[in-house]
């Protein structure tokens, strides 16, 4: 019996395994790997949720058991101690990085290879950062740890770039739509924030992936969802003058916005004690915290409230003690500036070495931004001019454009978490109008900024991301053979018959490049062997037009290539030392090469 379950096992079963492997590996499994990246990717949202909203409930529970609301301040230092414990000790000081940034910054310099320790970095980290009360949100982390899932599926089956690619963004699109369960918005969040072409080929994979992460979010969490709107009024034309309105001031709030959290978090990283960082952030972020408690963590329990016309979180804040019933001037004064804190905790608590990202904080910022323009409206032009419920939802549509520069997800995302599309035309409005504010303001975004100065960033422009993607270092050819400055022409000589180039760089005793031979030029008085040891290399090369520094961006190369008419072009470091060279026509093999890699058409 044994000797007929090892025959079946090896005929038939062994056969079986092997066909089934190279289907998995092949083209035609992406909807299978899109799907599993998806269901796992809700289970890492479904971590986060639950794990930040243990936390949050234990501290807000024992601040209303004791009454004591110093309490709420001794999370985020905590909080921030223990993520940086966590990284030192278990990460051995490797920071996970920005989340959707990082992400972005792998898929143009890495091709898309992100590090293992994501795969649970960013969970870990952003739950005791953000679980504590530091101010940020948990949908970066979660994207940049379901993209790595992805990764690791395209790297364990072998597949190329596009492929890589493509899984990562399904793990972006996945995380999003069990965070808020609005697959289509997670879809197009994708192809705004991942910068992925929607295409036939892309378009069923990353459906496969949201759904299999709402369904599994679905099974797994009970419960309202994360942002539960309620009873908005039907859209009304007399109402779009304000609307637009909405529009444009979330558009110039994005920017203020966006500054204020940049601000803050450049201002604490240039503390070089993480100790100091620490300190500084925790006890800043811990004292917002006990004055304004609705600034604890993400905030999404505020937008809730604010979406039924006040908040009842809000009634613990300071505005309550300035008025009688927590309305009027005194209040939207208030709220301005917990508005304004919003950014900047969200910078403190990063800049310290904290995780978390800026959708939820957005999000947050444009509810109030929402409910603050409603009320201030309401007050100026008579109760009931534009409903509350309906500005939040408007700006926090418009703020989520103008910050993320993603006007088609915040569009799709307010819609579906509203239910409807009764306020769609308002929403379309409003989220155009400050993305254009923003982007006439502000080129890039938070995500995008720090990439796109060093010319890191992948875009939509085909040409432009090929060119990102290309490494110079990877095109240099190093068989061009050197030459002493100092050498005669019987060295020369020498040198150019074990050649098979036609030109040689010159370099000085410190190996840096002052010049080329080129073969053409000294053809005839190679001859002249009376010349050989009276005639030095200095005598007969030529100077430097055009050189190519190694940390050029390729995009530079091909400039300085048009720009020169050269078909070689030396290649040196910073200090100038000679390197190699690169070529026209290995550039634009490499370019098509890529450019084939980027395709999203199924091979």
């Amino acid at each position: 019996m044994k000797k007929i379950w090892a025959w079946l096992w090896r005929v038939i079963l062994s056969d079986l395994w092997d066909k089934f492997w190279v289907f998995m590996r092949s083209d035609r499994a992406v909807l299978v790997w899109a799907s599993a990246v998806g269901m796992l990717a809700g289970l890492v949202a479904v971590l986060l949720k639950n794990g930040v909203a243990l936390i949050r409930t234990g501290f807000f529970g024992a601040q209303s058991f004791t009454g004591w609301q110093w309490i709420l301040g001794l999370g985020p230092i905590l909080g921030l101690t223990l993520t940086y414990l966590f990284i030192k000790r278990v990460l051995g000081g490797d920071h996970p990085g920005g989340g959707i940034p990082a992400t972005l910054h792998a898929l143009s310099t890495r091709k898309g290879a992100l590090k293992r320790t994501w795969l649970f970095a960013p969970v870990v980290t952003s739950i005791l950062s953000v679980g504590f009360g530091g101010s940020g949100g948990l949908e970066a982390p979660a994207v940049q740890s379901s993209a790595t899932i992805g990764s690791e599926i395209a790297s364990r089956t072998k597949r190329n770039f596009r492929r890589r690619r493509l899984l990562i963004a399904c793990a972006a699109a996945a995380s999003l739509s069990a965070m808020f369960k609005a697959p289509i918005a997670a879809i197009i969040f994708a192809v705004e924030v991942i910068m992925i072409d929607l295409t036939a080929a892309s378009l069923v994979p990353l459906i496969f992936a949201s759904l299999a992460s709402l369904l599994t979010a679905f099974f797994l969490i009970e419960g309202e969802d994360i942002l539960s709107v309620t009873d908005l009024a039907p859209f009304a034309v007399s109402r779009l003058p304000y609307y637009i309105l909405l529009g444009l001031i979330a558009g110039v709030g994005s920017v203020i916005f966006t500054k204020f959290y940049m601000g803050s978090s450049r201002l604490v990283s240039r503390f070089k004690n993480p100790k100091t960082k620490i300190a500084l952030s925790g006890i800043i972020v811990g004292v917002a915290v006990i004055t304004f408690p609705s600034l604890y963590g993400e905030g999404y329990e505020v937008i809730n409230s604010l979406f039924r016309g006040y908040s009842e979180e809000l009634s613990n804040d300071l505005s309550s003690l300035l008025t009688k019933d927590g309305k009027g001037i005194a209040l939207i004064g208030i709220l301005l500036f917990a508005w304004a804190l919003k950014p900047i905790l969200t910078g403190l608590t990063v800049g310290a070495g904290g995780v978390g990202g800026v959708f939820a904080p957005s999000l947050f910022g444009g509810a109030l931004l929402g409910f603050i323009f409603g009320n201030g409206i309401n007050m100026l032009m008579g109760p009931g001019t534009i409903p509350v419920g309906n500005a939040v939802l408007i700006g926090l549509g418009g703020m989520m454009s103008g910050v993320l520069h993603a006007p088609l997800t915040a569009i799709f995302l307010a819609t579906e978490i509203s239910g409807g599309y009764g306020l769609f035309v308002p929403l379309m409005l409003s989220s155009a109008l400050s993305y254009v504010i923003a982007r006439k303001l502000a080129k890039y975004s938070i995500y995008t900024k720090e990439l796109a100065a060093r010319g890191e960033l992948l875009t939509h422009d085909k040409d432009r991301s090929v060119l990102t993607l290309m490494s110079l270092k990877d095109e240099i050819e190093t068989d061009f053979i050197p030459v002493g400055s100092e050498d005669n022409l019987r060295s020369l000589v020498k040198i150019i018959s074990k050649s098979s180039r036609n030109i040689n760089p010159v370099i000085d005793p410190d190996g840096v490049l002052i010049g080329l031979i080129d073969l053409q030029d000294i053809r005839e008085i190679m001859f002249e062997t009376d010349r050989y040891d009276t005639t030095s290399v200095s005598d007969l090369m030529s100077n430097l037009d055009f050189t190519v520094v190694q940390t050029s961006k390729m995009e530079d190369v091909m400039d300085l290539f048009e720009v020169s008419g050269a078909w070689n072009l030396p290649v040196v470091d910073v200090s100038g030392v000679y390197v190699g060279f690169v070529s026209r026509s290995r550039l634009f093999t490499a370019y098509r090469r890529w450019l084939k890699e980027t395709s999203d058409e199924l091979a």
